[in-house]
């Protein structure tokens, strides 16, 4: 092995090490996730194995949720919508990510889309100071390894899920693993107010119907941020000013 290749193979290893150790934390609150997932296909209208396709296919929990719940009791025109409408936080995430991937080559911008779930968004958002190789190496292998996880937990999810008792409240995990992505991307304080109110406001309406909670969380954490936002930009405009007025003129 020359001192190149050796070099390449080191740098490999070290951004897949902190790609292992970013994902973990995110990682965890996805397990309880996979097994509501899983829960939900035994009792769904769904057949099981087409549910459980769901997992490595559609690759996507909130939508996959929506569809196992809605089989059986809407028409396939509404669960098309509706998955469509949940999914459409993956635009926005196509757009922050476009830079990054023009220097990519033509297979990783075909292939990683389909691996852009919430969880590696949050993680390669950070990380598109890099190379175009360390970054495509660390994209990877966020996605890969949250995948194979995926797809490990929601069967296991279709076995255990049926006998694990009601008080664990396994219906929590959604917005526990969504509040954990937020602190990643958390660097100001109005974003860290929108994530406080949204992530609560969620959690007390997690009962409502047609899982409202989720768009009224949204509401009152935009909101929110808006508001601290311009309580902040007041403050400074007000400091700024009284910096001025107590300056002492300069001689000319």
């Amino acid at each position: 092995m020359t001192a190149t290749s050796a070099d390449v193979s080191g740098r490999s290893t070290v951004v897949d090490r902190q790609a292992l150790a970013d994902l973990l934390p995110v990682a965890i609150p996805a397990v309880p996730f996979g097994f509501v997932i899983g829960l939900a296909i035994t009792e769904s209208a769904m057949p099981a194995w087409v549910g459980w396709l769901s997992a490595p296919l559609v690759f996507a929990g909130a939508a996959q949720l929506a569809m196992i719940t809605l089989a059986g009791s809407a028409s396939i025109w509404a669960i098309i919508t509706a998955v469509l409408v949940i999914n459409t936080r993956h635009l926005m995430y196509s757009a922050a990510m476009a830079p990054s991937f023009r220097e990519q080559p033509r297979w990783m911008r075909w292939f990683a889309p389909f691996l852009l779930v919430d969880q590696v968004f949050a993680l390669a958002a950070l990380q598109t100071h890099r190379t175009p190789a360390d970054f495509r190496r660390y994209y990877l292998t966020v996605a890969i390894t949250l995948w194979m996880v995926w797809n490990t937990v929601v069967p296991l999810g279709m076995l255990i899920g049926p006998v694990v008792p009601e008080a664990w409240r396994l219906d929590y995990a959604p917005p526990l693993m969504f509040a954990g992505l937020t602190m990643f991307a958390i660097k100001r304080i109005p974003a860290g107010v929108a994530a406080l109110v949204g992530g609560s406001v969620s959690l007390v309406s997690v009962g409502l119907r047609d899982r409202l909670g989720i768009v009224v969380g949204a509401v009152a954490g935009v909101a929110a941020g808006a508001i601290a936002e311009q309580i902040i930009a007041n403050r400074r405009v007000g400091a700024t000013r009284a910096s001025d007025e107590h300056d002492p003129p300069v001689a000319s």
